[in-house]
């Protein structure tokens, strides 16, 4: 049995942003996992997310190099769940709390990784 975590890294190779949902409650989970938090409910299936959400926090990282700066940001999708991802193609200061923005895949060392994108 593959794991869910390995499901949803072979998801993003494969260029898609997948997330579980339980099939009894129609509840959104992230983290990958194997029971549904709360509930226990082993029911999860998985499907593909919308790709928006909302900056619920930021910060910026500043490194000795200005160009190597980048932000660390929490972000609810909009089908509820919150992640820790970056948002790029913006200075990392300017990314505020309650901006949209929408996922992207990219390659970061040889790695599938997701990210975010002004909406």
């Amino acid at each position: 049995m593959i794991q869910p975590e390995a499901e949803w890294r072979a998801f993003l190779a494969q260029g898609r942003f997948m997330i579980q949902r339980s099939a009894s409650t129609g509840a959104f989970v992230f983290h990958p996992r194997i029971a549904a938090p709360g509930t226990g409910a082993e029911d999860l299936e998985w499907v593909e997310a919308a790709g928006t959400g909302t900056v619920h926090a930021t910060t910026a990282i500043q490194r000795r190099d200005p160009a190597e700066n980048y932000n660390v940001a929490l972000i609810d999708l909009d089908e509820g769940p919150r992640l820790m991802s970056r948002v790029i193609d913006i200075a990392p200061e300017a990314v505020a709390i309650g901006a949209r923005v929408r996922a992207r895949i990219i390659q970061e060392e040889g790695q599938p990784l997701l990210v975010f994108v002004p909406a």
